[in-house]
């Protein structure tokens, strides 16, 4: 694969993983999306009958990186690999996405109390020719949160637009009793696979 340029494009909104990048010395500008890139029918993030969390969180990173790659050539800029991601949750088996309202956050909340839940986050690089991902799964388990508490957590404002309705890197940290896995990947960019991937495209730290 041709070696990587000083700078990648990052194809996410998200501020925590600008945020992880940067933390590991990875230079990138972000590509943004003129539409949420959920309206673009290749990037559908809604589960697929059967389809498994793994299943699902890969498909979702690849789409994106995908699309992201058709438009850095329709917009004519300077080819670069592009990194995208895509984080769900998995309790019991079935896919936890973002909040759809505060209430749906607070009942996301309390079924997450007491419990173990996995976390999976997928990346994706393309350099417009090949398209390679990793997956990183963590364990997360919650201690018993009454229902103030998590009433007071979503009136924070924290819980909306974070798959699981939680923050880890924020107050929702007081609710973790344990963690197997990565911190990083639950934040939303497993730094370890990120790295190793972008390295597959010639990227050195």
């Amino acid at each position: 694969m041709a070696a990587v340029e000083s700078r990648i494009y990052l194809a996410s909104r998200s501020p925590r993983r600008r945020d992880l990048l940067a933390q590991i010395g990875v230079r990138f500008d972000v590509l943004q999306f003129r539409a949420d890139p959920r309206s673009d029918v290749e990037v559908d993030e809604s589960p697929h009958a059967g389809e498994t969390p793994e299943v699902y969180v890969v498909r979702v990173a690849r789409a994106k990186a995908a699309f992201a790659a058709r438009l850095l050539e329709s917009r004519h800029l300077l080819p670069r690999p592009i990194l995208a991601a895509d984080t769900t949750l998995d309790l019991d088996g079935e896919i936890i996405g973002k909040p759809r309202s505060e209430n749906d956050a607070q009942k996301i909340l309390a079924r997450l109390s007491g419990r173990k839940h996995r976390v999976l986050t997928a990346i994706a690089v393309t350099d417009q020719i090949h398209l390679e991902h990793r997956l990183h799964i963590s364990d997360v388990t919650f201690r018993q949160i009454d229902a103030d508490e998590i009433r007071r957590y979503v009136l924070s404002g924290e819980a909306m637009d974070k798959a699981g309705a939680y923050a880890i890197q924020g107050r929702a940290a007081a609710f973790v009793e344990e963690i197997r896995g990565s911190h990083s990947g639950i934040v939303g960019l497993p730094l370890c696979e990120t790295a190793q991937l972008l390295k597959q495209f010639g990227w050195t730290p």
